[in-house]
């Protein structure tokens, strides 16, 4: 049975180190209607931000270079035109305490990993709403 996928013109920048989740995210994301950028750290996330504009940023919080707290916090501080941007923690780590943690590091919401199509969509809707709104 073949159900029919909601589309989200989004573009969406993916900071994630692993080769594997960032084929897996992609993929998905581009089954949903998305465009992407994927980057490989927090820093090539912020400086990503600084070139190109999205709608939404899915950061890792566990990366080389730069981890995605990090990256958060200098988006958030950097005065810049994308410094509200949506950024969604991409994690495996899902207690309360990582969310907590994510949160304090300036992240607008959270998706846990391993990723399905039924999460990425929720939260795909949950922010398309707000940004078409």
């Amino acid at each position: 049975m073949s159900e029919t996928l909601p589309t989200f013109k989004l573009h969406i920048l993916v900071a994630e180190d692993n080769k594997v989740n960032q084929m897996v995210v992609g993929a998905l994301l581009k089954k949903l209607g998305c465009s992407t950028t994927i980057v490989e750290n927090g820093k090539e996330a912020v400086l990503k931000l600084e070139q190109e504009s999205f709608d939404l940023v899915l950061m890792d919080c566990i990366m080389p270079v730069m981890d995605g707290f990090d990256a958060t916090r200098a988006v958030r501080t950097s005065g810049l035109a994308h410094h509200q941007i949506p950024i969604i923690a991409f994690t495996a780590n899902t207690k309360d305490e990582d969310q907590q943690t994510c949160r304090q590091a300036g992240m607008d919401d959270f998706i846990d990993k391993p990723v399905t199509v039924e999460k990425m969509t929720g939260l795909l809707q949950r922010w398309y709403d707000k940004l078409s709104g």
